[in-house]
């Protein structure tokens, strides 16, 4: 391409909410119209297009759209109708008819199995009066049409290798957003992770929906398991740590279980969603697996690597859920000790079916969910304090908060500040923890010149 013939460079913005999956996805968006020459920049105020990339897992999700869309709205009336919008992701594909009638000026709704295709749509988002819609779920997948020249992510990248759930958990919408479950082939997925090492990763989090269900075909035809796959990236150069979220507790196989005892790479750390310690609630959620099942499973892992830190999701106020429901699920939270946990509030999500059964009160599932996140608190604030005085090797990640300070990150995903004079950005060190803050620690550089990889 010469000067006369590549496109005028055109801003774009774009807005992430929910999880890392889309905010890969829009990562790789923004790699789409790269070559159409949008370059991105931080703010909406004179782009020439704009992205929302939505989640839907959470209520009033849609009402933080429209909310956002409203400011947006009037940014492009500022730019005489000029600024492009578009809403993607779970949203989009969930509401997309009704997100039109409420926000027509909205030119792109695109479901997140089709984003590939944002090059057509803006093009005929150019030619046509009205907004253009696209939320089906297409036979090829998304990956086998994104390019190949990402833009780098940074030390810490993120990977999807898998899509979709075919659980149906009773409160969750991802089935009818994200659709069946899907792997990407094993080819595709170690060349965009050499792709990643080569441009500056050193951790790459592999993710899906449930992402240790991922099969996908291997170079040779066969079916390829997480563990599988996890091994042939840790042979990749340069990358140093690995790990893979979001689990379900029913996939975790024999060999991933044992991957974390021999896989070198494997970070001791692992988020494994529960949900719930009462059996009769994890049937109403139907979860298919028993508080006594995670409890296996967990010694399981404990045995594989004694050093493994446990993360996990809890949900009060499910539909039916008793106070003696919820002191199951306080016992499991004491007996198995996790260093970290997301909580929520069961929120009804529209055409789930828990959505349709009689609901709890509001302030008793939030009374509930205080002392979850209290004894949660209390976990998470003895890990920290465990870690202090112990040398772990540390992962730099780039310039701290304030001067003359690193940040890096544990094996275990904490935060760490370190006083230092060079830029050790990608490096693995041993340091020595000195300090713990309730979000943080504080360490100093035991020895440089041992470098952990």
């Amino acid at each position: 391409m010469t000067a006369t013939d590549r496109p005028n460079t055109r801003k774009l913005h774009v807005m992430t909410h929910g999880c890392q999956m889309n905010v890969y996805d829009s990562a790789r968006m923004a790699d789409l119209l790269r070559p159409l020459g949008y370059t991105t920049v931080d703010a909406p105020e004179g782009a020439d297009m704009v992205i929302l990339n939505t989640c839907h897992i959470r209520e009033r999700a849609e009402e933080k759209v429209f909310s956002l869309l409203g400011r947006w709205r009037k940014l492009k009336e500022e730019q005489g109708g000029n600024m492009m919008i578009a809403v993607t992701g779970c949203v989009a594909q969930a509401e997309g008819e009704v997100l039109l009638k409420r926000a027509p000026f909205v030119d792109i709704v695109v479901g997140p199995q089709a984003y590939h295709r944002l090059p057509e749509l803006i093009a005929q988002a150019h030619r046509k009066t009205g907004a253009v819609i696209d939320t089906d779920f297409p036979i090829d997948q998304k990956f086998d049409h994104l390019p190949d020249d990402a833009a780098p992510q940074g030390v810490v990248s993120y990977l999807s290798i898998q899509e979709g759930c075919d659980k149906f958990c009773s409160f969750c919408v991802v089935p009818y957003t994200r659709g069946a479950e899907s792997s990407r082939p094993v080819a595709s997925v170690l060349a965009e992770a050499r792709r990643m090492a080569a441009t500056g990763a050193r951790e790459i989090a592999v993710l899906g929906q449930n992402v240790n269900a991922y099969h996908g075909e291997g170079p040779d035809g066969t079916i390829w398991g997480l563990a599988r796959l996890l091994d042939a990236m840790a042979e990749i150069k340069g990358v140093e740590r690995l790990r893979y979220t979001t689990s379900h507790p029913n996939d975790m196989a024999d060999d991933l279980i044992a991957a974390h005892g021999t896989n070198p790479k494997l970070l001791p750390f692992l988020h494994l969603p529960v949900q719930s310690g009462s059996d009769k609630i994890l049937r109403a959620m139907n979860r298919k697996h028993t508080a006594d099942d995670f409890r296996r499973i967990v010694e399981r892992l404990r045995t594989a690597r004694p050093d493994i830190a446990l993360s996990s999701d809890f949900i009060t106020g499910h539909p039916g859920e008793t106070d003696a429901d919820f002191a199951a699920t306080m016992a499991l939270i004491r007996e198995t000790g996790f260093a970290l946990a997301y909580s929520f509030t069961y929120s009804p999500r529209p055409g789930t079916p828990a959505a349709g059964l009689p609901q709890l009160d509001a302030a008793l599932k939030d009374e509930r969910l205080y002392e979850l996140q209290a004894e949660l608190r209390l976990q998470q604030n003895a890990f920290n304090e465990a870690q202090v005085g112990k040398t772990l090797p540390v992962l730099f990640t780039g310039i701290g908060r304030y001067p003359g300070q690193l940040a890096a990150r544990t094996p275990y995903l904490q935060p760490v500040a370190i006083e230092h004079d060079a830029d050790l950005t990608g490096q693995v060190c041993r340091a020595k923890i000195t300090h713990a803050n309730p979000n943080s620690l504080l360490a100093t550089l035991s020895d440089k010149e041992r470098l952990a990889a």
